[in-house]
């Protein structure tokens, strides 16, 4: 006997099979997004995966167009409090090379915003993300992994740890760098890795941070100071895997003095408040980001270094998309008209945003000559020249916005000429 889940949706159960329009895979933070955006769209949804962790002690920076889907989401109001606004993002040579980069400094009021973004901490992200899961009557959790796909040519089932099969028009792969939805669809992946290890922590500090963010280029990678609220910082140090284990090894007030020394004691004293973590940096990007019935979404769909807070901020563009590509075949969610549209339409800007981040992480890498000195002359005319700055900080929070903002200011000094 049909059995019906409270939304006006039939739910059949069959030898627990439970049919839903779409499922999502993946319970971490793009995940939840996905499966709350696609319920607020009046989707009927199954969110299968384990919950995110308790442990990560990253933190998420988040630009304002991002903010904006987590208000149409009814979720960032409980975030805000623990979260702090990015009013100025500076970057700094730290290099002892022979060609070094000025300082840069981005003001987000230089494009009339107050701030680019905020940084929140992962912990508070995913806690608040789960609570608005489990309050939706459209989204059925199931805290089991997902343990096969089969495809056929109308629906896709999905098996669970839990022997429990549930079939979808759609596959949202969320489910990570390794994803088994990815494969599942035939969808291949270019991976590679790369010679350093990021160290995350968190950590209070003597002397206010005004809300600016300073990103040190070093030799090894970016070492990223991000604000927290009050007198506190997240740090993401991206080093060599010697320094890393070395990092990983010391107390907190031994790891405390060598996080205030490469920082040139510019928030005084450093006090470290939570354990550091490591995670090896490795990139990916797909032959597709759609086929078979299945998108997809976060670090299923692109993986790269943690420079210039895209990795979330990605994920939430990918779940736009979606929402843009299912209007393309509104009968069914996960015909090839969808994932067509959705392939075509985030080719442009995960490639973009993959090729610039991995561009300039090998440039600090190199030791070769050319490479230094583009990498200087091009920060010397971002510091320099305040329309290519503006350029640059609207391409940053929004793909298409730069240019938007040239053309309105060229129709504007037509209009005043």
């Amino acid at each position: 006997m049909p059995s019906f889940d409270g939304s006006g949706h039939e739910e059949i159960e069959m030898a627990r099979r439970i049919e839903k329009e779409i499922v999502v895979a993946g319970g971490g933070p793009a995940g939840m997004i996905a499966a709350l955006a696609l319920a607020a769209s009046g989707r009927v949804v199954a969110l299968v995966g384990p919950a995110a962790s308790e442990n990560d002690q990253r933190t998420t920076a988040l630009m304002m167009p991002a903010i904006g889907f987590l208000e149409q989401l009814g979720v960032w109001n409980d975030i805000r409090p623990e979260a702090a606004p990015l009013a100025t993002m500076r970057i700094v040579d730290a290099t002892r090379r022979l060609i070094r980069s000025p300082t840069v400094t981005f003001h987000a009021s230089e494009i009339d915003e107050a701030a680019f973004g905020y940084n929140m901490p992962n912990t508070v992200l995913n806690r608040v993300l789960s609570d608005a899961v489990d309050a939706e009557p459209r989204i059925r959790r199931v805290l089991s992994p997902a343990t096969g796909y089969s495809h056929a040519a109308d629906h896709v089932a999905v098996e669970t740890r839990d022997d429990e099969t549930l079939t979808a028009e759609l596959l949202v792969a969320c489910d990570g760098r390794a994803s088994l939805g990815r494969d599942a669809a035939g969808i291949a992946a270019r991976r590679w890795n790369y010679p350093q290890t990021a160290v995350v922590l968190s950590f209070a500090h003597a002397l206010e941070h005004g809300n600016i963010s300073t990103e040190f280029h070093t030799e090894d990678g970016p070492f990223t100071q991000v604000p927290l609220p009050g007198r506190r910082s997240s740090l993401v140090w991206v080093a060599n895997p010697a320094l890393a284990d070395r990092l990983m090894a010391l107390d907190p007030a031994a790891l405390g003095d060598h996080v205030e020394e490469r920082m040139h004691s510019m928030l005084g004293k450093v006090t470290v408040e939570t354990k550091q973590q490591a995670w090896p940096l490795s990139g990916l990007v797909p032959a597709a980001f759609a086929a078979n019935r299945t998108v997809l979404v976060g670090e299923a769909a692109h993986v790269f270094p943690p420079i210039g807070a895209q990795g979330l901020n990605l994920g939430i563009r990918d779940v736009e998309t979606l929402l843009k590509a299912l209007k393309a075949d509104p009968d069914d969610a996960g015909s090839s008209h969808v994932t067509r549209a959705y392939d075509r339409l985030r080719r442009p800007d995960v490639l973009a945003r993959t090729g610039s981040v991995d561009a300039l992480n090998r440039s600090l890498l190199t030791g070769f000559l050319p490479a230094q000195v583009a990498r200087s002359v091009g920060l010397e005319l971002l510091r320099a020249f305040a329309p290519l700055r503006g350029f640059f900080m609207r391409e940053g929070m929004r793909p298409g916005s730069g240019f938007g903002s040239i053309f309105s200011l060229g129709g504007q000094k037509v209009g005043r000429q």
